[in-house]
């Protein structure tokens, strides 16, 4: 073999080894990739059905019911606008409180009821999640817009 062809051999197995490895890690990246949905977005059927996602607002006061077995709660997340149940099976974080910011990461059932992996509590009182401070301000201002009407 020419020293020429001996390059091009080493190149093009150099582009090659380069390429599987990128298309490795964007599929890592793309299985691993979480995207935020607000209760109003799920309530909009934004939100894909039977893939992992996370879901944040608030605790709706008075939603927070624990089933027998001790470690299943229920309760309702909001983020003034509309409201989506959530069911999780674990110990809940100390900050979990009615009323407080919450952020659970799971899948939507096929009935509407968001089934938590995790659940995330703020960990301040001046703390939310970006996203789900935005998604309030975005559903408390679609909210006063129909007041006005």
């Amino acid at each position: 073999m020419k020293p020429r062809h001996k390059k091009l051999a080493i190149i093009a197995s150099g582009v090659t080894a380069l390429g599987v490895a990128s298309i490795l890690v964007l599929n890592a990246f793309q299985s691993n990739l979480v995207f935020f949905f607000s209760p109003t977005q799920v309530a909009a059927n934004e939100a894909p059905v039977g893939k992992s996602f996370r879901i944040g607002g608030l605790v709706e006061e008075g939603s927070v019911k624990r089933q027998a077995d001790g470690v299943t709660v229920n309760f309702v997340v909001t983020d003034t606008a509309k409201v989506i149940p959530v069911v999780y099976t674990g110990i809940l974080p100390d900050l979990f409180k009615e009323g407080k910011g919450v952020v659970a990461q799971g899948k939507l059932a096929e009935n509407g009821v968001f089934r938590a992996d995790e659940v995330l509590a703020k960990h301040d009182e001046n703390y939310m999640p970006p996203e789900a401070a935005s998604a309030l301000e975005q559903a408390d201002k679609a909210r006063k817009t129909v007041l006005v009407q």
